[in-house]
């Protein structure tokens, strides 16, 4: 059994530039058959409370880790919940693992030698432990496998651990001799496929390191069959002009097992050429990964492998805290706001004649370029970046490479000083730069490498980069694939604490966002807003069409409009708000009306748990401050203020009122209690209502100058009398009007 096992990490959330987690969720006691086959959890309440207590919270988390046996117990009591029938039953004692196993298993039985598959312990490095719901996928797709199932479907999030997660399922397989074909020698042949060689190369090369030298790559023509794992594209393997097909050089049913990575492309579609692969390798197990599986009427990742027997979704991995949250900035250019004509018989770059018409966000880099809309979006990005750190990577996804060398030579001469000290701070990453822009991409992943902070692209590094520390997605085209959307946006939704990474921006340049998070499939949702304002081999295969285009370079471009948008209260859309308003939603959804608020805010336990919840819903009262533009202001009456239309009153009016109105309050006290009472007031003109604590405040100057925590108690009679007045202070300043 594992105690306290930690279900989550806690959902991060942000206020301004600002990031905390909140509680994660943690099972009492999670009970193993195995060390890595998790059987059931149990919910522990105290003796003085009811087993019946922990009911649900045991569902809860049963239904989390995908068990079907549950329990609550005070100690005396234990109540068994059996998820697979519905019936709770009440026990004298805990069944043993092997009873428990046994029902478990009776429901749809496994033989002797498929248990052993099923119960095999995954690869261990350490002290690492794969997070629950990887837990999940590998041992559902493997119980899938070994009991026959040919097409297996498993969709995760981006940053949700796919590969690590392919790799365990590959790892129990191989070392337990599945599929031996009548030899109890053999291992298993399994084959890595994807459609671009970073996918390829990075799990060799690291999450399947383990395997030695069981791994080989087809590469160069070179059909080797002396290995157990192996690695390949489909560009590598696929018929093409020049050849047959390398893919044919094996016996059809050479390999057991086929791992199609991104398998929502490419081979997913009937007409493909590289679906001719898999149909090749009919008799091969084929294990589809995706995050974002797709239907349509050529064929889709549904078709061909089947329903997901697994999915955790971007929405599911921001709620439990493994995938950071993100804010979404529309900005607007007065081109995109308005459109672009030319005037008549106006030339271009090339001498090219302008066709007379309206011109689009979609139009501009495809049809007509616009470099004074690039030179715009570059200060704007670049405002950003010096307004919150300017060594924040990020990644700025262009129309095509031609776009991409544009935005890059803006970036350049706009950031020029940082770029004196550090010439790859702006790098284009586009399947022209060839090895050295796989270089800077290697860097610009690179945990302990400053630079390239920003990398300009057009289609590269939409999928397949680990790069765990990007804080800024920027969209300066338009992307129409709901699939696509979510793969970028996929750049930034991993989390690294240990660097500062919590969060990220999405800076939307064309309006993408705002489409996309209105459509019904995406699942995420954004943070809390800032206040609007201020400042493989290539790329994935496709055909290129072939379009005149035409280059402006004259003219003037402003940004016109910065937005900041989150979904509304029911999750459906995106809406434009302030965090100003959304403070006052939120404080009028805890409290209807000031009464109700004061009646809490006056009590310092009540006040802390105000303050945690609106921590919870994204709101920090320095941040608030900040943005309304009031550091004076007391948070109650700056909550006041914003939510019922209160007047708004500062932290020192309140105490000068208060030692004004409730002198009695002061006099009771002898000189040194009613001088301490009186610099507990001061430090909360200063700072606020955080300088209450006790016994911390008696510890700082000027209190700890009247001696120490028991002398300074002394003077009000002890230290429940001490704590008394410094919460009867903290009532009257709330109570007491000003006026």
């Amino acid at each position: 059994m594992t105690e306290q096992y930690r279900i989550t990490k806690g959902r991060i959330v942000v206020a301004g530039q600002v990031a905390r987690r909140r509680e994660a969720l943690k099972a009492d006691y999670l009970l193993k058959y195995t060390g890595d086959f998790n059987i059931a959890v149990v919910e522990a309440k105290a003796e003085s409370e009811l087993a019946a207590n922990g009911v649900q919270q045991a569902i809860q988390y049963a239904q989390m880790l995908g068990l079907s046996y549950a329990y609550s117990t005070n100690g005396h009591e234990i109540i068994e919940i059996d998820l697979t029938s519905g019936v709770e039953s009440n026990l004298s004692q805990f069944p043993t693992p092997e009873h428990l196993w046994h029902r478990l298993n009776g429901k749809e039985p496994l033989d002797p030698d498929q248990t052993s598959h099923v119960l095999a312990p995954i690869y261990s490095a350490g002290s690492h432990e794969e997070r629950y719901y990887q837990q999940i996928a590998i041992n559902r797709t493997v119980e899938a496998i070994v009991r026959g199932q040919k097409r297996v479907l498993l969709v995760m999030a981006t940053g949700t651990g796919k590969t690590p997660t392919a790799f365990q399922i590959c790892w129990k397989l191989w070392s337990t001799k599945w599929n031996a074909r009548n030899d109890p020698t053999r291992k298993p042949r399994i084959l890595y496929l994807a459609d671009r060689t970073v996918l390829v190369d990075d799990p060799k090369d690291k999450t399947f390191a383990p395997f030695g030298d069981a791994r080989g790559k087809i590469e160069r023509g070179n059909a080797i069959k002396s290995r157990e794992l192996y690695f390949a594209t489909y560009q590598a393997i696929a018929e093409d002009e020049s050849r047959p097909g390398l893919y044919r050089e094996y016996a059809p049913d050479f390999f057991d097992l086929i791992i199609v990575d991104e398998c929502h492309r490419g081979s997913a579609r009937e007409d493909s050429v590289w679906r001719d692969i898999l149909e090749y390798f009919e008799p091969a197990y084929q294990l589809g990964l995706t995050a974002t599986p797709v239907r349509r009427h050529d064929g889709d990742s549904y078709d061909y492998f089947g329903d997901p027997i697994y999915t955790y979704s971007l929405k599911q991995g921001i709620e439990d805290g493994f995938l950071a949250p993100y804010r979404v900035h529309r900005i607007v250019t007065h081109y995109d706001a308005v459109g672009y004509r030319p005037s008549q018989g106006e030339l271009d770059r090339l001498g090219q004649a302008i066709p007379d018409g309206e011109y689009s966000t979609k139009d501009f880099e495809r049809t007509i370029a616009l470099r004074a809309r690039t030179k715009a979006i570059a200060k704007h990005l670049t405002d950003f970046l010096k307004g919150h750190d300017r060594f924040a990577k990020t990644i700025v996804f262009c129309v095509d490479q031609e776009h991409a060398a544009e935005m890059r030579q803006e970036l350049i001469n706009l950031n020029s000083d940082l770029v004196k000290q550090h010439p790859n701070y702006v790098c284009r990453v586009t399947a022209d730069e060839g090895d050295l822009g796989k270089g800077h991409l290697s860097d610009f992943q690179d945990l302990e490498k400053a630079t390239p902070v920003i990398l300009t692209t057009s289609q590269l590094l939409t999928t397949g980069v680990d790069a765990p520390t990007v804080k800024n997605v920027v969209l300066a085209r338009i992307i129409g694939s709901i699939v696509e959307f979510k793969q970028i946006i996929g750049r930034g939704t991993r989390v690294r604490e240990d660097y500062g990474k919590l969060f990220f921006n999405i800076l939307d340049y064309t309006g993408t966002a705002v489409t996309m998070f209105a459509d019904p499939d995406f699942d995420g949702e954004p943070l809390p807003p800032d206040e609007p304002g201020g400042g493989g081999d290539g790329e994935p295969s496709q055909v290129r069409e072939e379009r005149r285009k035409y280059y402006v370079d004259d003219g003037v471009v402003q940004v016109v409009a910065h937005v900041v948008y989150e979904l509304d209260a029911d999750g459906n859309q995106l809406r434009v708000i302030q965090y100003t308003d959304f403070t006052k939603e939120q404080v009028r959804r805890l409290y209807p009306s000031a009464e109700d608020l004061l009646a809490d805010w006056s009590k310092p336990d009540k006040r802390t748990q105000i303050i945690e919840a609106l921590r919870d819903r994204g709101i920090e009262f320095d941040e608030l401050a900040k943005v309304a533009g009031k550091p004076d202001a007391d948070p109650f009456d700056l909550m006041c203020h914003l939510a019922y239309g209160a007047p708004l009153r500062s932290r020192l009016e309140r105490a000068q009122n208060l030692k004004k109105r409730q002198a009695e309050f002061f006099n009771q006290y002898g000189p040194t209690a009613r001088m301490i009472l009186e610099e507990l007031l001061a430090k909360y003109e200063e700072v606020g209502a955080s300088q209450f604590v006790i016994p911390d405040v008696l510890q700082v100057p000027p209190i700890s100058e009247h001696g120490s925590i028991q002398e300074i108690a002394s003077e009000f009679g002890g230290p429940v009398q001490l704590r008394e007045a410094v919460a009867k202070l903290q009532e009257m300043l709330y109570v007491t009007e000003v006026g």
